[in-house]
């Protein structure tokens, strides 16, 4: 379609056109359809939105808007926010995975030679439609008629169980914590929540947990990939001194499933029983919150390599031990709390 020339329309039917425009954006339009629609060029369409999102309606209205010229004209805006949507910040050779304000802020300074405050460049995400959120880590993967299943009708079982043999519960997970974990909030569209998609590695603490409505926790740390045999070791510690039968559950990692681990259950004659989450549904495992806080920690440290990096994570690890509060709060979470509802006088196991 060919571009409509603004310009030769009188004001009114500009001010009309650019009210309506933005109408429909708000209401859900796309601003690519809007100005392929009306004719118009995108970068007009994006600076109506941006102008529209500074100061309304009126900043749209057929007269002359006050204030300093915009160092950014619309096709730099267009350009800012699709590269905002559509890009990881490590896909440009940042060092960092979430878009912040300064990111942006030296995003537009390397592009188009132009700086701005750091403040500045807030207004201007938010002028186009983003705000600071924390992004969501999700597999596709996940059957949600499976999961609302298992919560239904498994878990009870599972409880009745633990229940009735006197069991102790606990929710176990192992984790990764490297050198360039990324947590925090980062700048994406206003309603839509990001997903992060992560790569490369530096160094990095590969740990196991296991944490019980009540408060328990056990875990250990390891060098190498999970194997069964280090899963067997860790089991072999949940249970040393164990006064009655433990009851864990876990995710279906290929490990937790393998003969020697069901050897390894076999020869605890009756002191350990494993069930298994829905698959690809961390969310449902209140240990998930574990690593969650212990990364939250660490990401906010400098390290000074691996060794630093397993004291931290070691050192973290067991000041939760200490805080079984804490750790019995995890079973509060939104995504579990109806574990902990379900679970009764197990929560003083």
């Amino acid at each position: 379609m060919e571009k409509l020339d603004g310009r030769k329309l009188d004001h009114k039917t500009r001010e009309a056109i650019r009210i309506r425009a933005v109408q429909r954006i708000e209401a859900g339009e796309s601003p690519e359809v809007i100005a392929s629609t009306l004719g118009f060029h995108r970068s007009c369409v994006y600076d109506w939105i941006a102008r529209y999102r500074d100061g309304g309606i009126e900043a749209l209205r057929a007269k002359p808007i006050p204030g300093a010229t915009p160092k950014l004209n619309g096709s730099q805006l267009q350009w800012i926010y699709k590269t905002i949507i559509g890009n990881n910040p490590l896909q440009l050779k940042f060092e960092f995975a979430l878009w912040t304000r300064d990111m942006v802020r030296d995003l537009i300074r390397r592009q188009f030679d132009i700086k701005l405050s750091p403040v500045s460049v807030g207004r201007l995400l938010k002028k186009l439609g983003f705000t600071p959120q924390k992004p969501l880590h999700r597999a596709y993967q996940q059957n949600p008629e499976l999961v609302l299943q298992w919560q239904a009708q498994e878990l009870p079982k599972i409880l009745a169980r633990a229940k009735a043999e006197q069991a102790t519960l606990y929710y176990a997970d192992e984790s990764s914590v490297r050198s360039d974990y990324h947590t925090g909030t980062t700048w994406a569209i206003k309603g839509k929540t990001p997903v992060v998609r992560q790569t490369g590695s530096r160094f990095k603490i590969n740990a196991l947990s296991a944490i019980s409505p009540g408060g328990q926790m056990r875990f250990m740390t390891y060098e190498t990939n999970l194997t069964a045999e280090v899963f067997c070791d860790f089991l072999r510690r949940l249970l040393y001194q164990a006064k009655k039968p433990v009851y864990l559950v876990v995710d279906n990692h290929p490990v937790h499933r393998s003969q020697r681990v069901r050897k390894f259950i076999e020869e605890a004659k009756g002191k350990l029983k494993l069930f298994f989450l829905p698959a690809y549904s961390p969310e449902l495992n209140p240990d998930e919150l574990v690593w969650a806080d212990l990364k939250k920690n660490i990401s906010r440290r400098i390290l000074k390599g691996k060794t630093d990096l397993r004291v931290r994570v070691v050192s973290h690890l067991r000041s939760l031990q200490n805080m079984p509060d804490k750790v019995a709060k995890f079973f509060h979470h939104p995504a579990v709390k109806f574990i902990f509802s379900m679970s009764g006088s197990l929560c003083t196991s």
